[in-house]
């Protein structure tokens, strides 16, 4: 082999995917497209890539923090133009479809918390969320009527109190 065919096998070796350590499963991989990659070189002629998630973090925060600033203006023209009493159809079909949300949000939490689980955590988080949406609705949707009470009860001795435990359990590391 002359000088010649060494520089570009070479070349082809750098130019080659692969930043991870030897024996890694992109050595693995080199090695099986380009002989030449059994070999490890230290010497790198580029930098590394950014890893992805770097760069999509601030991109995502930013679109996250955006669409929550453009729904202050909505909420203050929801305030100003809905109306304060409307009928609803499928209203029982509503409530019963969150309430059988929060029937799997609650059941899969404990199912995954008592397996030690760490999806238990995203779940429980959810399913917090989810239980303080219904407290909030059940609370608002009966004030001036007779079940208030009730709506009142419910919230503050079952509906925020488990909000609370999914809470805690949604905080805790995974491990």
């Amino acid at each position: 082999m002359g000088p010649m065919t060494r520089r570009a096998r070479a070349t082809r070796l750098v130019v080659c995917p692969g930043d991870g350590p030897p024996g890694g499963k992109d050595t693995l991989a080199m090695a099986l497209v380009v002989p030449q990659a059994r070999t490890w070189r230290t010497t790198r002629t580029t930098r590394p890539a950014r890893p992805a998630r770097a760069l999509r973090t601030p991109r995502t925060a930013t679109v996250l923090t955006g669409a929550g600033l453009v729904l202050l203006p909505w909420v203050v023209v929801l305030a100003r133009t809905m109306p304060q009493t409307t009928e609803v159809s499928h209203w029982s079909t509503a409530w019963i479809g969150l309430d059988l949300m929060l029937a799997a949000g609650l059941t899969g939490t404990g199912v995954l918390l008592r397996r030690r689980d760490p999806r238990a955590s995203p779940l429980a988080a959810a399913t917090a969320a989810l239980l303080v949406m219904d407290a909030w609705f059940d609370v608002t949707t009966s004030a001036g009527t007779g079940g208030q009470g009730m709506a009142l009860l419910l919230a503050a001795g079952a509906e925020l109190p488990l909000a609370v435990a999914c809470a805690v359990v949604a905080g805790r590391r995974p491990r």
